[in-house]
């Protein structure tokens, strides 16, 4: 279990901030750009993943050998 799980989301926690946002104020255009914005997010995420995932890799064959 997850201390989130426990506490609850983080007062200002920026993504609990995001999925509350009223999206019914906000034009078709904003809602585009919004998707392109979250798009390039989640790809920066997964680079991230990636990276993390290489550098573990890379010390777990450092420290095996």
């Amino acid at each position: 279990m997850d201390l989130d799980d426990i506490l609850g989301p983080r007062p200002g926690d920026p993504l609990a901030a995001l999925l509350a946002q009223d999206l019914d104020r906000l034009s078709v255009a904003e809602l585009e750009a919004r998707i392109i914005a979250l798009e390039a997010e989640v790809a920066r995420c997964r680079r991230r993943i990636d990276g993390a995932a290489q550098h573990r890799a890379s010390a777990d064959a450092l420290f095996k050998s």
